[in-house]
């Protein structure tokens, strides 16, 4: 049997787990896949550790056992489905649940007891990717770029690969140019956190509250003129920044929710189709992955600002959107057991390559 590796993501949108199982000895291979909701309390529990509040260790301690716990019921249940036991994995990769994201101070924090992860699986645990690469000087993200290459790399088309979760990013794969990529502003973050807020929807389902709405465009103007837009790369970002708090400020009251919703849908597809025109001259095919690629509406607005590339969705090259990320998370597991770098420095921004991860042996 080949080595076989778990992948597990859980990203910005607070969703839930993603987890893959994988080998990686003949290139890349999704073997097995389960995705787990999370339960509401913890989502709560989660979504209130994004901003300052009272007791925050203690409050995150208890969240960071409770999703080890989480990650270990998904494990199960994707060990379960491909008929494999604990002994049959390497490792896991689990990157964890961001809770700040603060390069510019020097850290970064993605929330997991990985020591009872380990204890509870009965397997190898590697975490805390990115605080190596923040060491290095780097941004500690976007790190999937690595794998991108790895797995969607052409020698004869210039391709970016986006992932739209709750911040959006792009890996630029020029055929024989280095690699490069970084955030470009925020994915699905302010649609969901809006929509919920006004409906009580934990997401705008194929985009289409939005598309019945119309552009504001003087809130527009407003958010496209943040500073982040202007920055060049590297660079990365996260809730700490993009917020619903964030956003309002630039509404002065005569907005109905659902044109504000459409606006801050077309943020997130100008974001992305202007660091692409801005950052990858030349560009022959966009391939999306993560929640966005399922709104249609998204999706068709990335096709009218991206004339002349083909924009789908990476299924068209052999991986659904859905496991790209919990696949990448298997890919730098492997990595870390083998001492090689899983970061990419004109990526980041860091020093140099990396050897990424803290090991929680079984």
């Amino acid at each position: 049997m080949p080595r076989l590796f778990i992948g597990l993501m859980s990203g910005t949108s607070l969703d839930g787990i993603d987890a893959v199982a994988a080998a990686f000895d003949d290139g890349p291979q999704l073997l097995h896949s389960h995705y787990q909701a999370f339960e509401p309390p913890l989502r709560e529990a989660l979504l209130a550790l994004q901003a300052p509040g009272s007791d925050e260790i203690h409050r995150a301690a208890i969240a960071a056992n409770q999703l080890a716990h989480a990650y270990a019921s998904a494990v199960r249940l994707l060990l379960n489905h491909a008929s494999l036991e604990a002994r049959d994995i390497e490792a896991i990769g689990c990157h964890g649940q961001t809770i700040r994201h603060r390069p510019d101070a020097g850290y970064t924090t993605q929330l997991v007891n990985a020591a009872l992860l380990a204890e509870l699986s009965g397997i190898t645990v590697i975490n805390d990717f990115r605080s190596r690469d923040i060491a290095a000087g780097g941004q500690g993200a976007p790190l999937v770029p690595a794998f991108h290459h790895q797995m969607f790399h052409a020698p004869a088309e210039h391709r970016v690969i986006v992932n739209i979760g709750g911040i959006a990013n792009i890996t630029n794969l020029p055929p024989t140019s280095p690699v490069t990529g970084f955030d470009c502003g925020p994915g699905n973050t302010l649609m969901d956190a809006w929509i919920n807020a006004h409906l009580g929807h934990t997401y705008d389902e194929n985009g289409a509250w939005a598309a019945g709405g119309s552009l504001c465009s003087h809130v527009y103007k407003q958010l496209i003129k943040d500073k982040f837009f202007l920055q060049m790369p590297p660079k990365s970002t996260g809730r700490d920044h993009f917020h619903l708090d964030w956003a309002r400020r630039a509404l002065i009251g005569t907005e109905t929710p659902q044109d504000v919703q459409a606006t801050l849908l077309e943020l997130t597809a100008q974001g992305i189709a202007q660091a692409i025109d801005k950052y990858c001259s030349g560009v022959q095919a966009v391939f999306v992955c993560g929640g966005g690629a399922h709104n249609p509406t998204l999706m068709t607005r990335l096709t009218l600002l991206l004339p002349g590339r083909r924009v789908a969705n990476t299924a068209a090259l052999g991986v659904s959107a859905d496991w790209v990320e919990a696949l990448a998370f298997a890919w730098l597991a492997r990595q870390t057991l083998l001492r090689q770098p899983g970061n990419v420095p004109t990526v980041t921004g860091a020093k140099g390559a990396r050897v990424l991860g803290a090991i929680y042996p079984a």
